[in-house]
């Protein structure tokens, strides 16, 4: 058999139905690479291998009675900013290392009851505002194909534990690209999925830029784990009710928008030309491609989320924060946003990108395009004092290297980062499928052509160096 460790979850399941794998004997593998791969990676605030060995046993049981649910015996790792009541809830901050949730994240709630175990948290940049994952409380998380770069954020600990084999499945969450920057810098797969459906806890629901969504390795593993957490929930009153499973359909004559620079996003040629070979990958399956440009600016983007994060984001920090000092970063970020115009402002230059998106949306079935312009940040890196470069264009911001943000302003759009390729530096590249309006079963149809086109993570050539 493979590498346990990389075993996706779709296939574990199978055989532990079969009665030809043990999830003890998974949970075993994955345990010992995360001990394996921690010293280097860093992707772990807290790890219950011992209690997770001993519900695997519990799970190999119920399969044996014949009662497993959905995801019985598979290890996943949740984002430690979904919290879980009775144990430390701290958002990456030094502020907040003795707090105790005394509430349990609703899609925690749903993996747990489907059987799913979690094994350990992953770690997050302070208070997720960040596109890279360290922090004075955690260190450095680092992507493990080539340790000099970082994990991205904010759910990097997820997105490096996936590439590492630390875990089989994972949670993230999104404001600003905080799934699918980590997707991306660790060649995996993440889903932002559209506003409403995945519930959230309040008052963060009520944000239309938040979504809490899967990772996986691949785009079957994100699917099933999607199933689990979608629909509404009697605590999350803008939750929507479930949508009819999802399920990797037929493509053949669909219709995809390429932009590569959604405007002027600076994209670096290792991007760019990975991002094309994802096109040839839907030419090659029957898929209508036609490369199109859009009318937007980096500089309106930036606008609308700062003043967006403004009037929503940055209060929420400050008040964790209590009028204690913050990491550097965070500093940072809370000034550009207090500094930002109205949430009116906002308001204007985010319906003339949706706007705009509608018009796409008349004449394709969803719009490709990079996920980060860039392969990857340093790690250990906050760019505050540090220029950040990509293909010669000088950003003012870290969360400018991304091509994530207009699809939070676009909010109702779901929208999966898959592996599109390796650039030099050997760091992986994604791209975002971005669907229609809560049209989720055609990203996810789309995605994974993209995602097959590579073995990822089943042959030494593409999997990380561990």
């Amino acid at each position: 058999m493979a590498d346990l460790a990389y075993l996706s979850a779709t296939d574990a399941i199978a055989l532990f139905r079969s009665g030809e794998l043990a999830p003890v004997e998974l949970m075993t593998a994955v345990v010992e690479r995360a001990q394996l791969a921690e010293p280097a990676i860093n992707a772990f605030t807290d790890r219950y291998f011992e209690d997770a060995l001993d519900q695997a046993r519990e799970a190999g049981d119920r399969y044996a009675r014949g009662e497993q649910r959905p995801l019985e015996g598979v290890p996943v790792a949740i984002k430690e900013e979904q919290p879980i009541a009775g144990l430390p809830w701290r958002e990456g901050s030094n502020l907040l290392r003795d707090n105790v949730a005394t509430q349990t994240h609703p899609i925690v709630e749903r993996i747990m009851a489907a059987g799913g175990i979690v094994h350990a948290r992953t770690t997050t940049p302070e208070f997720c505002c960040a596109g890279f994952t360290h922090s004075d409380l955690w260190g450095v998380t680092r992507t493990p194909w080539n340790l000099e770069y970082s994990s991205g954020g904010s759910s990097g600990g997820s997105g490096a534990a996936l590439a590492a084999g630390s875990a089989t499945l994972a949670t993230g969450s999104d404001v600003g690209g905080s799934i699918r920057i980590p997707a991306s810098f660790n060649g995996v797969v993440g889903f932002k999925p559209p506003y409403g459906r995945v519930p959230s806890m309040p008052p963060a629901n009520l944000d239309s830029y938040c979504h809490d969504g899967p990772m996986a390795r691949t785009v079957p593993d994100c699917a099933l784990l999607q199933n689990v957490i979608a629909g509404a929930h009697p605590l999350d009153p803008v939750s929507l009710p479930a949508p009819a499973e999802l399920a990797i359909g037929e493509a053949d004559g669909r219709r995809v928008a390429l932009c590569m620079n959604l405007g002027d996003y600076p994209v670096e040629p290792d991007v760019a030309a990975a991002t094309l070979r994802a096109a040839e990958a839907l030419k090659q399956a029957g898929v209508h491609v036609e490369e199109i440009e859009l009318p937007w600016t980096r500089a309106e983007i930036m606008a609308a989320a700062w003043a967006h994060y403004g009037a929503i984001f940055a209060p929420m920090i400050e008040a964790a924060a209590e009028g204690r000092p913050v990491l550097r970063y965070t500093n940072d970020f809370l000034t550009r946003a207090n500094e930002a115009g109205t949430f009116f402002d906002a308001m204007l230059i985010e319906a003339k990108i949706q706007d705009d998106l509608g018009e796409v949306f008349q004449r394709a079935d969803a719009l490709l395009c990079p996920t980060s312009g860039i392969p990857a940040l340093l790690a250990g890196e906050d760019y505050v004092d540090t220029p950040l470069i990509v293909n010669g264009v000088r950003l003012e911001h870290n969360l400018e290297a991304p091509l994530t943000i207009p699809f939070n302003i676009a909010s109702r759009c779901p929208v999966l980062s898959v592996p599109s390729g390796l650039a030099g530096n050997r760091v992986p590249t994604g791209v975002q499928v971005v669907g229609r309006p809560y049209d989720d079963q055609t990203v996810f149809t789309l995605g994974n052509i993209i995602a097959s086109a590579n073995p990822w993570y089943c042959t030494k050539s593409w999997s990380p160096p561990i």
